[in-house]
């Protein structure tokens, strides 16, 4: 989505809701589906606090309709998982994810893409706690399991791709992490339908593994893309530009030109004050 269609969408989902809760009730499931487009929308663009609320409702109703064990409810509660992951709240994500996990497989199987993606999910949670091994381990489970089911080129398996080419990275794993980032960069690109959003984040990687192995041109080379893309999709406001320009700022601080850091700083600050001020629910 460009700018404009994510705003667009917002507006159109938030007027929704509106007429849909007066009309059935705010624990209708009609509205419990628009709490989490609604969601989806917030959490493409880093609002993260705006999203959790929205997830957890839904999450509420979807369980209060469907019951505990059905795979509604787990979608939901692997919804509710990765976003408090994202937001730090990992003590809370992990047994949600799990819960998910267990759902999913009793009722669809190990290979199924569905576990797939909250295996995906998992593995990210023990990355950021720094437990590498047990993320491996995971992140090699949804690669084969999206292979075989989708086939290699199917962006569900290039995330996997990248996801662990990211974690051989975080461990110094160059050698390791370098044809797997690659690789996900190139798929992405050649893609019928590419993901713009996919690309950055196969271009930030690849400029923190060129940045690390001190090979600065070609790191600001993928940085400079990367914020080109992304402010094109977002829009130069929201929180994941900041990121990119956080971690843009870091290589050329590396390079001695400090007043560019500093200038681009200011930038990711002012973002992020800016979106501190946006309401939490729609």
């Amino acid at each position: 989505m460009m700018p404009k269609e994510y705003s667009d969408a917002e507006s159109l989902y938030v007027r929704s809701l509106s007429i849909v809760g007066k009309a059935l009730g705010s624990e209708n499931l009609e509205v419990s589906k628009g709490l989490a487009s609604l969601a989806t929308i917030y959490q493409k663009q880093g609002r993260y606090a705006q999203a959790e609320p929205l997830v957890e409702r839904s999450l509420a109703t979807t369980e209060k309709w469907f019951g505990p064990d059905d795979l509604a409810v787990a979608l939901a509660l692997n919804n509710l998982g990765l976003l408090y992951d994202l937001r730090g709240r990992r003590v809370d994500a992990e047994p949600l994810l799990k819960r998910a996990l267990a759902i999913t497989e009793k009722a669809r199987g190990p290979k199924d893409p569905d576990v797939g993606t909250i295996l995906n999910n998992l593995a990210g949670l023990y990355e950021r706690q720094q437990k590498y091994v047990e993320a491996e381990a995971l992140y090699k489970r949804p690669l084969a399991i999206r292979e075989n089911a989708l086939g290699p080129d199917h962006p569900a398996a290039v995330e996997s791709v990248a996801n662990l080419g990211a974690l051989y990275l975080h461990q110094d794993r160059y050698s390791e992490a370098e044809p797997l980032l690659q690789r996900a960069l190139v798929t992405r690109e050649k893609g019928p339908s590419p993901n713009p959003l996919g690309i950055v984040n196969s271009m930030t990687l690849l400029a923190a593994l060129y940045q690390k192995q001190s090979k600065y041109q070609e790191a600001e080379s993928f940085y400079k893309q990367a914020i080109t893309l992304q402010e094109r999709t977002l829009g130069p406001g929201q929180p994941p530009v900041a990121d990119t320009l956080e971690g843009y700022a870091m290589l050329l601080r590396t390079m001695n030109r400090a007043a560019e850091a500093s200038a681009l700083d200011l930038r990711a600050k002012a973002i992020r004050a800016n979106a501190a001020e946006e309401p939490l629910t729609p």
